[in-house]
């Protein structure tokens, strides 16, 4: 391998020239035709005895090199950017310039780590929503468990809307039941739009016991075999039943949580929406600070870079899908996506994910910031106790090289958010608009 010309790009890539000496591309050519030899039907030879050259006249001299070019350029690619001092961060684009008796020569460009140009890191200034729980957000908060202890009872009365009425239903198109359009004791919630638009609505105000037809229009764009037709529904009505909501006192209380009033049940409840409130204004204010961070930032990121950080999100939804039992291409047809635009619209995070890195390895670097020993040793118990393992897993599990990196951002990120100020930032001074 020699590498015969170095070229600064734009975007924090360098172009290499690498050439592959004619002995090792032979010999790499040679692999190949031995590989898909046994593959090759050549007249007037047994399979997989055919002579190379007889191949060559019959496909060309060149059949064997794309093989043979996927088999060295891998090794040379990594001697060469090693040689060169360069930090690869992923995606090289290949161009072969030349391939043959000579040998190989290709050209790579290489994502490099770009330089960074920090701004002010120190004193940022970000707002901060200001926690607060009110009576009525406590009642909110309690509706869940109300309308888990609302009982359904019946009533003698006409239905209304919010009742659920039982019934009893068969559908006719021109006199002939239809398929699916036939159900026994349904309780149907009326006003819920559960069922074709206007059915509901005919079944509101009927009685236990009371027994009509009901004329429906399918939509247009129902099921094929029913849309747009007038049908009609016999309905009997077996029962009305309307939600009851238990009185919420104390015995209420009692009943739904550990507290013996319900004045402690609601001072419960609103102490824990208030600490999630102020964890989610900590949150926005620290992402807000970073923001501001990056957008502080001069940095050119190459394109490699932002593909990695994709492949690897990709990797994380994968995973994280098929613990569900769910396809990731499964999943991109369910958003109605396909693999190519869920990678499209994921782009924007994978970048500004890249800009964070790059924004708090710059603050490490500035502030001479690393992950102690102890510090590993904390987060990997941390780790093995949020798991249920043994330490020694988590060690073999994770590099210790990118925990150490993860620990140091954090360090870098807590640095940043420690010195930054709650208020509202300055707004840059626009330029004047050009008349």
């Amino acid at each position: 391998m020699k590498v015969t010309n170095v070229e600064k790009k734009e975007k924090s890539t360098v172009e290499l020239t690498i050439q592959v000496d004619a002995e090792t591309f032979e010999a790499a050519v040679q692999k190949a035709y031995l590989d898909q030899r046994k593959r090759i039907n050549v007249p007037g030879f047994r399979k997989g005895k055919a002579p190379r050259k007889i191949i060559e006249g019959m496909y060309g001299t060149g059949v064997f090199y794309e093989e043979a070019i996927n088999e060295v350029y891998p090794s040379a690619y990594d001697e060469a950017v090693k040689e060169q001092g360069l930090e690869d961060m992923g995606h090289p684009q290949l161009e072969i310039v030349e391939a043959g008796k000579d040998g190989l020569t290709f050209k790579a460009l290489v994502s490099v780590r770009p330089e960074v140009k920090l701004g002010q890191y120190k004193g940022l200034v970000a707002p901060k929503a200001e926690a607060e729980v009110t009576e009525e957000d406590i009642d909110n908060e309690m509706k869940p468990f109300v309308e888990r202890a609302t009982r359904l009872v019946n009533v003698k009365r006409k239905s209304r809307k919010g009742d659920t009425a039982v019934i009893d239903f068969e559908g006719f198109d021109n006199g002939t039941p239809f398929e699916g359009g036939k159900g026994e004791n349904y309780e149907l919630k009326l006003g819920s739009g559960t069922f074709v638009p206007g059915f509901e609505e005919q079944v509101i105000g009927m009685k236990a016991g009371e027994e009509k037809d009901i004329d429906i229009t399918f939509p247009e764009d129902y099921h094929k075999d029913l849309a747009g037709k007038a049908v009609v529904f016999h309905v009997k009505v077996n029962e009305v039943k309307e939600a009851k909501a238990p009185a919420v006192d104390d015995e209420f209380a009692k009943d739904v949580s550990e507290f013996e009033t319900l004045a402690d049940f609601r001072k419960d409840l609103g102490d824990k929406l208030l600490e999630r409130r102020k964890t989610e204004a900590q949150n926005a204010f620290e992402n807000a600070v970073i923001e501001q961070l990056v957008n502080n930032m001069e940095c050119e990121v190459p394109d490699g870079m932002v593909e990695t950080q994709l492949d690897r999100i990709m990797e994380d939804y994968a995973a994280r899908l098929q613990a569900q039992g769910i396809g990731l291409e499964d999943y991109a047809k369910m958003m109605g996506m396909d693999i190519n635009s869920l990678r499209t619209a994921t782009k924007p995070s994978a970048l500004r994910q890249v800009r964070v890195e790059l924004a708090l390895t710059a603050v490490a670097d500035a502030e001479k910031l690393e992950a102690a020993e102890e510090d590993v040793n904390a987060e990997v118990a941390k780790l093995a106790e949020q798991y249920k393992m043994e330490e020694q897993q988590i060690r073999d599990i994770i590099p210790m090289d990118a925990l150490k990196r993860d620990l140091r951002l954090r360090k870098a990120s807590e640095l940043v958010v420690a010195a930054a100020k709650v208020g509202e930032p300055e707004k840059k001074d626009e330029e004047p608009k050009a008349e």
